[in-house]
């Protein structure tokens, strides 16, 4: 495809993770700079609201149908479409929502399908899917009450956060055992299910996989996330203060490798498609995983971004890299006979 490409960019959202969404919008918008691309962008508010380029609750549509406003809007405005950008982080659209729309649309668009993104958001899924591909994961169980009796069967500490959730909202350590069904009780108001596990001691360990035009993966050099050996990366370490990461991690080449292989496994085991920044505790029997994140944090400054320019892949180049190959999944999947 030659000429200017229309690239509509999604942000905002209904979930805890809004804020950051726009910011990851906000920073892939400005990335695509130059007489190649033509950007669009639509925000959707926490309360579900949709709005056009510059805040206009009206949108327009195609000839004919102007001045259409909301969901219909952006249904609307998809048909000049040559890829969409879901900078969606959380429920209600990392989880394969918003991938479902884009495909009945039948725009080419950045980012996991809408079964990859479900499997991605439901972390016990993820860890079953994991065992299966040989990918070590922490014992624990899903609870829908904080009066489940498989609760006392967890080991302590043990670390319970909404099953659902996103950039560590909800997650609290407890090492107490009287205080597990206030804990759980605590993440439920966050989501209908819990998940509860035994607390890793390790280093985390990040590493992000990006898919090529050409379909084959490139894995980014580990990130360690540097804390001290009793904190956990919560939202407030995420987004409270700058957090402090070693880039690359100070880890043998050999146990780099394993992490990106490992990170390669799960990719496939969930069907990612674009990119997925994958999650480990590095153990001195080895990596654990912790998650899979679909569409991770994506603003300038962000964990995803940050692995691919230590190796000399910019800000601007990634964006681009994820919108041509994007275009070039959806060009395969229509000369399938």
């Amino acid at each position: 495809m030659s000429g200017v490409r229309t690239v509509v960019v999604l942000g905002g959202g209904t979930s805890s993770e809004h804020d950051v969404s726009l910011a990851s919008a906000r920073d892939i918008a400005a990335a695509l700079t130059g007489d190649r691309w033509r950007v669009v962008e639509f925000v959707q508010g926490r309360d579900g609201s949709w709005s056009g380029p510059d805040g206009a609750a009206g949108v327009g549509g195609p000839p004919g149908l102007p001045g259409l406003s909301g969901l219909a809007g952006l249904v609307a405005a998809l048909v000049d479409a040559d890829v969409v950008i879901p900078a969606f982080h959380g429920a209600g659209g990392e989880d394969g929502t918003l991938a479902g729309l884009l495909e009945l649309a039948g725009v080419s668009y950045v980012g996991s399908g809408v079964g990859a993104g479900a499997l991605g958001m439901d972390k016990r899924v993820t860890k079953l899917l994991a065992v299966d591909a040989g990918v070590a994961v922490a014992p624990g169980v899903v609870v829908t009450s904080p009066d489940d009796a498989r609760l006392a069967a967890v080991p302590l500490p043990a670390i319970v956060k909404p099953n659902s959730g996103g950039s560590s909202h909800g997650l609290a350590v407890v090492t107490d055992r009287a205080r597990l069904a206030g804990a759980v009780a605590a993440a439920l108001d966050g989501d209908d299910r819990v998940l509860v596990e035994a607390m890793v001691r390790g280093r985390e360990i990040d590493v992000g996989v990006l898919e090529l035009p050409d379909g084959s993966l490139r894995c980014s050099a580990p990130l360690e996330i540097v804390k001290a050996d009793d904190e956990v990366f919560d939202t407030e370490a995420k987004y409270g203060r700058e957090p402090a990461f070693a880039l690359p991690a100070d880890i043998p080449a050999s146990v780099a490798g394993e992490l990106q292989q490992q990170a390669r496994t799960m990719f496939r085991a969930l069907g990612c498609a674009g990119l997925a920044r994958v999650d480990f505790f590095l153990t001195e029997s080895g990596p654990v995983l912790n998650e899979v994140n679909t569409f991770p944090g994506f603003t300038s400054r962000s964990q995803f971004p940050r692995m691919f320019a230590s190796e000399g892949m910019g800000y601007p180049e990634l964006v681009e890299t994820l919108a041509e190959t994007a275009l070039a999944r959806r060009g395969r999947a229509q000369r399938v006979p």
